[in-house]
């Protein structure tokens, strides 16, 4: 599959329609301005990016942004709208077994019935909140693993922000086998739930919806936004006279 280069990572050549395809096994992560940024300084996230079978972009930023490289991208997939047409284009399919993680309590549990309602059938057929701070809890590790592997899913949305969700993704999945897929989707289950609205498609496809997250949560998003987010577009032009340099090529 074709990729296209921004800054230290490969994003997949894809369309959504694609994406819905062929998506059969592996880890789905969807970088956004947010990942790249930290994907300069983290090198465990940096190593998760470059063992992932999937990476396809999350940003209409990201996307504007490939039409000044030699290769372009052909579609933004936002990780949120994109579960909701997975689960959609899967309504049907008996063999698609979903499972939620993530969210505060009870946020997932009433994403799973929204959805399931939506779809007319048990397609979500487990929900998890943990504790704030559950990465850090070993008993509370043991009983996510648990409750995963006993509930029959293949597929498992994970959202709890990145990189913490990926991290966990990659550090214990091996101790479900029984999953196919895994989804690394930040703040999906809460707007599945209906706890956190999207933004008008306008603002979507003019890549503004990053301003319409400010406006609902300024105190939390204006670090990410006015201050962590700005070093992308810097990098990008050092990228684009040929002086961006990989933190991590050399070590």
């Amino acid at each position: 599959m074709e990729t296209v280069r921004l800054l230290n990572i490969d994003i997949q050549a894809i369309t959504q329609e694609d994406l819905l395809r062929d998506l059969k096994k592996g880890v789905l992560v969807t970088p956004n301005l947010d990942h790249l940024v930290k994907l300069q300084k983290d090198r465990k996230f940096y190593d998760i990016y470059q063992q992932a079978e999937w990476v396809v972009c999350d940003s209409t930023i990201l996307y504007y942004a490939s039409k000044f490289l030699k290769k372009k991208l052909p579609d933004v997939i936002p990780g949120s709208s994109f579960f909701t047409e997975y689960y959609r284009y899967h309504a049907s399919d008996e063999n698609c077994r979903i499972f939620l993680l993530g969210a505060k309590e009870g946020v997932a549990e009433k994403a799973k019935n929204k959805i399931n309602t939506a779809i007319g059938r048990e397609i979500v057929i487990g929900a998890h909140s943990p504790s704030f701070g559950f990465e850090k809890k070993p008993d509370e590790i043991e009983d996510i693993i648990r409750i995963v592997n006993e509930s029959g899913a293949n597929v498992v949305l994970v959202g709890v922000g990145a990189p913490k969700q990926e991290k966990w993704i990659a550090k214990y999945k091996d101790r479900m086998p029984g999953i196919d897929i895994w989804m690394a989707l930040g703040a999906t289950i809460d707007f599945e739930a209906g706890n956190i609205s999207r933004a008008p498609v306008f603002m979507q496809k003019c890549g503004m919806e990053w301003l319409y997250r400010f406006l609902k949560e300024p105190r939390r998003m204006f670090r990410r936004y006015f201050i962590d987010d700005l070093r992308f577009f810097w990098l990008f032009f050092k990228q684009l006279i040929g002086k961006y340099k990989n933190p991590f090529e050399e070590l």
